[in-house]
């Protein structure tokens, strides 16, 4: 019985995941980042931010989904 639930919990989990992976429209692009400044930016490790930090990633689209959009 514990078998089958364990079974149950990991398929609903794996569904919720594949759902979640389809709306970020994460399959549908050939990379994980927008280009190249994208990655430099993401692989530098933890830093601060300035607003001139925020404007290059809105004007290069790096986020998929906006934020009022849901």
């Amino acid at each position: 019985m514990k078998k089958w639930l364990l079974i149950v919990m990991m398929a609903a989990f794996l569904a919720g995941c594949g759902s979640a992976a389809e709306k970020s429209e994460f399959w549908k692009h050939p990379t994980m980042y927008k280009n190249w400044d994208h990655m430099g930016f993401s692989w530098s490790g933890y830093k601060e931010t300035n607003t001139a930090d925020v404007e290059m990633t809105q004007e290069q689209n790096w986020w998929g989904i906006p934020n009022n959009a849901k």
